[in-house]
């Protein structure tokens, strides 16, 4: 193990004594590459970062959007529910109910629908925005 350790040691100090020996230039021009490599890693990072930062604010909007529609479907709910108890007694007017019943429902369901697709696309968004994060 010793003797592999000093066989290591030896790759880096000729590594070392190449690059000590290489003419100026191509040691600037390296230095050059690598800082143009450190600056475009950089400017790749900071892309992330704003574009996960906004993914996750447009994420707690929809989900303050989302809370807010369940509380106004629970609200039209309750309100739909107090009217049926009014009206109970009217056969005339229950078939009607029944009908702004499904139509209610049918609101619900379709915004319910379309706010889980948009969650879902905005989640598969992030996910491969955390991939090119951690691939850089």
């Amino acid at each position: 193990e010793v003797q592999k350790l000093n066989q290591q040691l030896e790759e880096k100090n000729g590594e070392i004594q190449q690059m000590i020996n290489q003419p100026p230039y191509e040691k600037e021009r390296e230095i050059l590459r690598l800082q143009k490599t450190l600056a475009e890693r950089e400017k790749a990072q900071a892309t992330s970062d704003v574009l996960c930062r906004s993914l996750t604010d447009e994420t707690h909007q929809l989900q303050r959007k989302l809370a807010s529609t369940a509380e106004m479907c629970q609200h039209l709910a309750k309100c739909l529910e107090e009217k049926q108890r009014k009206e109970k007694g009217n056969s005339d007017h229950q078939i009607p109910t029944e009908r702004s019943n499904q139509v209610f429902l049918q609101l619900l369901l379709d915004n319910e629908t379309s706010l889980q697709a948009l969650i879902c696309n905005l989640q598969e968004e992030n996910r491969m925005l955390k991939q090119k994060v951690a691939h850089v």
